[in-house]
């Protein structure tokens, strides 16, 4: 345990809903839905992100698969673990979405905008003058996820055979 928590005591965590096969119609709890996972092992989950930004649509978000709520609880074996797969996940990005470049985002506590309170990577295809920063995200549909998942998933899964 870390002494940087700001999680409230009665936080639902939406990430910890998606790793057990929850789905919420109606968006109050969790927005993702289980065919944005794109990779998901005993330690880790991958997804399609649901807010997307207008030149960087469909990045990836890394999660543990145990709750853990910042950069100060993470265990090193967890740690390695998502930074293989956001190497695995870069590729992935470069060949499925022809991008320029990758750009991996992590936050943590309030003052770093952490606004879900269980560790996570994002993972962005870039590209030149894509203003990602000057930029605000969009919920995405369902449907538009599930295009760029399957391409993901089809890719990881066949290089894991490499």
């Amino acid at each position: 345990m870390t002494q940087y928590k700001h999680m409230p005591t009665d936080y639902i965590c939406p990430f910890c809903l998606v790793i057990d096969g929850v789905e919420d119609d109606e968006n109050k709890l969790v927005q993702s839905k289980q065919n944005d996972i794109i990779y998901k092992d005993e330690y880790v989950t991958a997804l399609i992100a649901t807010l997307w930004w207008p030149n960087n649509k469909a990045h990836v978000i890394i999660i543990p698969n145990r709750h853990f709520e910042n950069i100060f609880d993470l265990p090193i074996e967890y740690a390695t673990r998502i930074h293989d797969l956001s190497r695995k996940i870069a590729y992935a990005l470069k060949e499925c979405y022809n991008c320029d470049g990758i750009s991996t985002r992590q936050h943590n506590e309030p003052g770093g905008s952490q606004d879900v309170w269980h560790y996570h990577l994002h993972v962005y295809p870039r590209y030149v003058e894509d203003n990602l920063y000057h930029t605000h995200g969009f919920l995405s549909a369902p449907e538009d996820r599930g295009y760029y998942a399957n391409l993901l998933r089809s890719w990881l899964k066949e290089k894991r055979k490499e």
